[in-house]
């Protein structure tokens, strides 16, 4: 690991002048996925940035129609919400099924999205419930957030600070998980609220997606019925050790089925 300076802002605006000053810096949620990459070389920043103990990024509450939550909450910390498990079942549930307890202990949600694993879990609630990502400079809609590989609508050291998500009427989020690293190999989130159906996959490619055809079946007949009627083409999925693309392409309609029937 290379040598680097650390540092422990209290506030998101000292954070914000920190990380612009550095010349390669990183900003720090839980480390789950950061640090790693530093111990394997393939990350060498020049200055770390921990938002630990920035206090005005953590929290939980309900307000207006939504569930807004910090983004240095940690997945436990939401899956253990009375307020989120009232409010929105299906993303308590979601948080209790990532990784193992280390990892929902310090992973944080703002640090998953900023990374967007292409088979992490809070991606799928993100788009599957259309929410809103906010930073310390704007909002940006979730439909314009995920861009590809890794790869999100950030700006260079900008700073997640909330995710907003609407309360559904129904919604429910099933994965089938690699027994190992629990991340999905294909993960499904539907939902039916204000903004209507929503499918969102995750695991399968790179990036999370909206699956079109299953979002008009559902929506003209929302039951486990419609999905089995709707085939996924494969081409552009990803296809590696664990599953084909062909496999999760076939997984998508399924395991939607069966979160439609969870989601009652």
């Amino acid at each position: 690991m290379n040598n680097f300076d650390f540092h422990r802002p209290a506030t998101v605006a000292d954070a914000a002048r920190l990380i612009s000053g550095a010349p390669d810096g990183k900003l720090l949620g839980g480390g789950q996925s950061l640090l790693a990459s530093m111990k394997l070389g393939l990350a060498a920043p020049s200055d770390l940035v921990d938002l630990s103990q920035v206090g005005e990024l953590k929290g939980i509450r309900v307000e207006g129609g939504s569930v807004r939550i910090g983004a240095m909450t940690s997945h436990a910390a939401v899956a253990a919400s009375t307020e989120v498990q009232r409010a929105l079942p299906a993303l308590a549930a979601l948080a209790a099924g990532i990784g193992d307890r280390a990892v929902r202990t310090l992973g944080t949600i703002g640090g998953s999205l900023a990374n967007n694993d292409p088979a992490a879990c809070y991606p799928a609630a993100v788009l599957g419930l259309g929410a809103t990502v906010h930073t310390e400079k704007r909002t940006i809609a979730a439909d314009d957030f995920f861009k590809g590989l890794y790869e999100t609508a950030l700006e260079p050291n900008e700073i997640v600070t909330a995710i907003s998500f609407p309360l559904p009427a129904k919604a429910a989020y099933v994965k089938f998980r690699q027994p190992a690293s629990r991340f999905a190999l294909v993960g499904v989130f539907v939902s039916q609220g204000p903004a209507g159906v929503r499918v969102a996959v995750t695991g399968a490619g790179p990036s999370v997606f909206r699956v079109t055809a299953l979002e008009q079946a559902l929506s003209a007949n929302w039951s486990a019925a419609a999905c089995a009627g709707v085939s996924v083409p494969a081409e552009g999925l990803n296809s590696d050790l664990h599953a084909s693309a062909d496999y999760r392409a076939h997984l998508i309609p399924v395991l939607a089925g069966r979160a439609v029937t969870q989601a009652g």
